[in-house]
Formats: structure tokens, C-alpha cells, sequence
């Protein structure tokens, strides 16, 4: 099988290349171009599953970037087990053809006990004393000493959070360099986040974003010479495009009001209580899954959903088959944003109750996603100075809060996850073996077979 790399840009859309990506633009005028028409939801966890193998969440079952746990009666979010994905893996396929094939997955999600040779993924260590210390986990285990050793530590806090920089997409991309330095893979899975956050913050506004573009394009620039140096193909691809918002819809507020949410107080602050709540939403960007614990519910619940402003539509089981959602983990319902919204997990009235990990970064607590975890509270004053007492406190072992998050959906500018109104405002794919790709559009699930092909060229 033939040497190839997939360089996983988030967020990069076709009109997004031009003056301020000028490698990109030059090396996409040697290739070719396919739009790509993605999945619902159009988020990392699931496009990424589908890539990888081909199939449909139907089939795959990753139906978001989180999901409730029914067994468990929990909502839980980035989950890290390859276990989770229920359909062959590419590079399961290629070994199967070619045993001598060998795959590096480098920050891809469900990226832990998978059978991939070379796995490095986000890893946080969580102490006892209440402090997240920077990692990583790394197959086999002796590669993430290594790389760290090489490297330093892996960037965490500029990985997500307030103070995201272009730091952790250059640490994956020298990590990646470095593993096929030693190793040689046959196929290398970068995973790129960087543009995620800066359209997230401000939507697509090539002013704002501009340095963010023009840093992502010098990674990309880098790792394309070297791997083209190294007799690799190359395809750059996306999973989705961001798109502009200006409405946060809280779903599981309406659902408070009208009785279907219960709370549990602890402490003064509310906490959702999934398994004795009549319906609740899993808010993930412009998708939620509604889960209704009572079947004769749903109608109700569907015509609820369907009435709130910033809902387009809301699918039931029909839908959910139509779009190939129909899985065991998703909601009996699931609500779709129309093309400047997105929803919320907030469910509490009072900002006052508001659990203690709404202010903070927490993306496993939170029973939702929360993109306003990338903001510092504009209304704190003196944040350098709170931050750095709080950072003393950690550094002399005692346990603190980094509760400097809003709770302000509206700073919310950039969002994704339902089907684009043009394909230009969503995901595709370049590579200069043209005779690759079939069309100029192709369906998500179709990237596998890309993929293969290029392996077997």
C-alpha cells in the first residue's frame, strides 16, 4: 500500500482559502477539489467515525459528541474509548489486505484502546487533590514519554479553553513528524483543531480570523513538505464549516418551565437529574438529542420543541431513519437549529443556582457542549490578577476553582451541526490524485472509500 497522510483541518471551508492561507492556495490549484455533503450531526466525534469507517451513526452508533448513557442513567460527553465505535476501523480494512500496513492515529477521537499501531490523544491527569495536569496517552505507552520527552508536555490549556493558541495543532503536527520518523507509517491521521476556535469565538469574519488562517496555513505548509519530501500523498479535509449565529436557544430551559426537567440542590446549586426527568435535551452545537422518559410524552414534547423560536424542525423516528440517526444512543427526538442558532445545555432559571462547573472548563460535568468555555467572563474585574492568584493557589497544592467562564450564550458567534445551506459553507476534501474522487460533491461516508483508494494506488 502506498504512503498516505490526512490532515484533518477543522473548520476549513473552500471560501476560507485564499489570501491568507497562501501555501493552501497555491497547493490547491495542483489539486482537486470535492465538496463534501456531511452527516447529522455535523460535529467532530460523529463525521470523524464516519470517515473512519464508512458508515452512518445508524450504524457506527457515535451520535454526537455526547449522549445519555440510558444504562447509566448519565449524560457524558468526549468519551475516549475506541470500544465505542460499532463498525470496522480503515485501517482494520488495510491490514486485512496488506499485513505489512501499519496506521497512526494522532489525535483523532476515540482514539484509546483502538487497534490502530500509533495512537496519541488528549489525556489530562486528574489529581487527587483536585488539579488537571497536563498529558497525553499515547499507544504504545512508551511513544508518549518519548514525545514528551522530545516536545514537552502537551499544551492542554491551549488545546481548549480561554486561552486556546496555535501551540497545540503545531505540537500534534511536530509529534506527527516525529512519529514517522521512527515508525514510517503507512497511514498518518492528523487532527488539526486550531481554526475551531477563533470562528467558534467570532464566526467566519475573515478580519478577525486572519492571523488564526495564516497560522494554520504555515502548520499545514510544514507538514505537506515534509510528508511530500517523504514520498507520502497527502488530502487536507474537513468536517464541517462554521457558520454565523447570533441566537443561543436554551432548550432545556423551556423544558424546566414547563415541568419536564427535575433538579437535584446540592449546596445552594442545581444539578440535572436525567434519570427522573420526564424529557431533557443533550445540546450538542446546532443538534440536541431529546431523550423522553416516558413514551407517551413525546408528542407533547415534540410539539414543544417545534414551537420555540430558533428550532427548524424536529425529527421523530421517520426523520431519524430518513438521515440514517436512528441508533439506540440518540433521543427519541432530536431538534435541529435553524441557520443562526445554536442550543445551549443551560437548564437552570437563576444564574445564582447554576452548578458550580458552569463557570469553569469542564467538558466532562457538563451535560451538554458549552463553546462558551472559550471565553474569560468579560465582566470580571482584574482577571489577570484573579487568574494569577488562582494559579498560586494550584501551584501550592490547595484546591481552587478556575470559575472565570460566562454564562453568556450570546458571545457565541460561530456554530455547526445541521446540514449547510451550500456546500461551500461546509467540509471538503483536496488531494491532487484527481482520479480519486468521483465527484464534486460526495456523501461523508464516501471519505473512507477516498481514503482506501489512495492507500491502494
Amino acid at each position: 500500500m502506498r504512503k498516505t497522510v490526512v490532515l484533518n483541518v477543522v473548520g476549513l471551508t473552500p471560501g476560507l482559502i485564499g489570501q491568507y492561507t497562501p501555501f493552501l492556495n497555491e497547493w490547491s490549484k495542483q489539486a482537486k477539489t470535492t465538496f463534501i455533503k456531511p452527516v447529522v450531526p455535523a460535529v467532530t466525534c460523529s463525521v470523524q467515525a464516519t470517515y473512519l469507517t464508512g458508515k452512518t451513526p445508524d450504524v457506527h452508533g457515535i451520535v454526537g459528541n455526547g449522549w445519555y448513557f440510558r444504562d447509566e442513567c448519565e449524560i457524558k460527553f468526549w468519551r475516549q474509548s475506541n470500544k465505542l465505535m460499532e463498525a470496522p476501523k480503515i485501517w482494520e480494512v488495510a491490514r486485512k489486505e496488506d499485513p505489512s500496513f501499519t496506521c497512526a492515529n494522532m489525535f483523532w477521537w476515540y482514539n484509546m484502546y483502538s487497534s490502530a499501531d500509533y495512537s496519541v490523544t488528549p489525556r489530562p491527569q486528574y489529581l487527587a487533590d483536585g488539579r488537571k495536569m497536563p498529558d497525553c496517552y499515547a499507544y504504545p505507552a512508551s511513544l508518549r514519554d518519548k514525545l514528551q520527552a522530545e516536545l514537552g508536555t502537551f499544551p492542554l490549556f491551549d488545546f481548549w479553553g480561554p486561552r486556546t493558541t496555535i501551540k497545540s495543532s503545531q505540537w500534534i503536527a511536530d509529534a506527527s513528524k516525529k512519529v514517522d520518523e521512527w515508525h514510517n507509517p503507512t497511514l498518518t491521521l492528523i487532527y488539526l483543531p486550531h481554526l475551531d476556535y477563533n470562528i467558534q469565538r467570532f464566526g467566519p469574519d475573515l478580519m478577525k480570523i486572519s492571523k488564526d488562517l495564516q497560522e494554520i496555513d504555515a502548520v499545514c505548509k510544514d507538514l505537506i513538505q515534509f510528508y511530500e519530501k517523504r514520498g507520502a500523498q497527502v488530502l487536507v479535509l474537513s468536517e464541517y464549516g462554521i457558520t454565523p449565529v447570533d441566537r443561543p436557544v436554551h432548550l432545556n430551559r423551556v423544558l424546566r418551565e414547563k415541568g419536564y426537567i427535575a433538579v437535584r440542590e446540592e449546596r445552594g446549586l442545581e444539578l440535572l437529574d436525567a434519570g427522573v426527568s420526564t424529557a431533557f435535551a443533550v445540546a450538542d452545537h446546532q443538534v440536541a438529542h431529546i431523550y423522553v422518559n416516558e413514551a407517551s410524552k413525546i408528542n407533547q414534547v415534540r410539539k414543544l420543541i417545534e414551537a420555540i423560536p430558533g428550532v427548524q424542525e424536529v425529527w421523530g423516528e421517520a426523520e431519524k431513519k430518513q438521515h440514517h440517526l436512528n441508533h439506540d444512543r440518540a433521543g427519541e427526538l432530536i431538534a435541529i437549529a435553524d441557520n443562526h442558532s445554536w442550543f445551549t445545555y443551560y437548564y437552570w432559571l437563576d444564574d445564582a443556582k447554576a452548578p458550580d462547573f458552569a463557570r469553569i472548563v469542564d467538558i466532562h460535568k457538563k451535560p451538554g457542549y458549552d463553546p462558551v468555555e472559550m471565553f474569560a467572563d468579560p465582566n470580571i474585574t482584574m482577571l489577570p490578577v484573579k487568574v494569577g492568584m488562582k494559579l498560586i493557589k494550584k501551584k501550592l497544592g490547595f484546591r481552587m476553582l478556575m470559575d472565570i467562564i460566562p454564562l453568556d450564550g450570546s458571545l457565541v458567534k460561530g456554530s455547526h451541526g445541521r446540514y449547510p445551506d451550500r456546500p461551500v459553507d461546509g467540509p471538503f476534501l483536496m488531494t491532487k490524485q484527481a482520479a480519486t474522487l468521483p465527484a464534486s460533491q460526495v456523501e461523508a461516508t464516501r471519505v473512507f472509500d477516498i481514503l482506501l483508494s489512495h492507500l491502494r494506488d
